[in-house]
C-alpha cells in the first residue's frame, strides 16, 4: 500500500514537471515570436516615417486621407503586438497567447497592406 502511494506521488511529480518543462518551451517560443512581431512593426514603422514625408509632398487629399487610415492600423498592430507582450508577461495560458501572436500577425500584415496601398498611389 505505501509503495503504491509512493508510485502516485511519483507519478503526480513527473507529470507537473514535464507540464512546467512544456510550459517553458513554449513561452520560449512565444517570446521568440514576440521579438520578431517588434522587429516587423519597427521596420513597417520606418516605413510609414519615409511614405509619410512622400505624402505630405504630394499634396494629394485622397492619399493623405489613405494614408491616415493606414497609420490607424499601424497604430492597432502596435497595440496587437503590446498585447502578446502582456499575455506573456502575465502567463496567461499558451492558447491565448497564441491567438494573441495570430492577431498581431494579421494587424501588422493588414498595416503593410494598406501602406503598399498608400505607395501605389503616390
Amino acid at each position: 500500500m505505501i509503495l503504491a502511494t509512493v508510485g502516485v506521488f511519483a507519478y503526480i511529480g513527473v507529470q507537473g514537471l514535464s507540464s512546467k518543462v512544456s510550459s517553458n518551451v513554449d513561452s520560449g517560443a512565444a517570446y521568440d515570436q514576440l521579438a520578431a512581431l517588434k522587429s516587423e512593426y519597427s521596420t513597417l514603422s520606418g516605413q510609414f516615417e519615409t511614405v509619410k514625408k512622400q505624402v505630405t509632398k504630394s499634396g494629394n487629399q485622397k492619399v493623405k486621407k489613405e494614408f491616415y487610415d493606414a497609420q490607424i492600423e499601424l497604430v492597432k498592430a502596435n497595440s496587437a503586438v503590446g498585447d502578446v507582450e502582456s499575455a506573456l508577461s502575465s502567463n496567461l495560458p499558451v492558447e491565448e497567447v497564441n491567438r494573441r501572436i495570430s492577431t498581431a500577425t494579421n494587424q501588422l500584415q493588414i498595416a503593410k497592406t494598406r501602406l503598399n496601398t498608400v505607395k501605389g498611389q503616390i
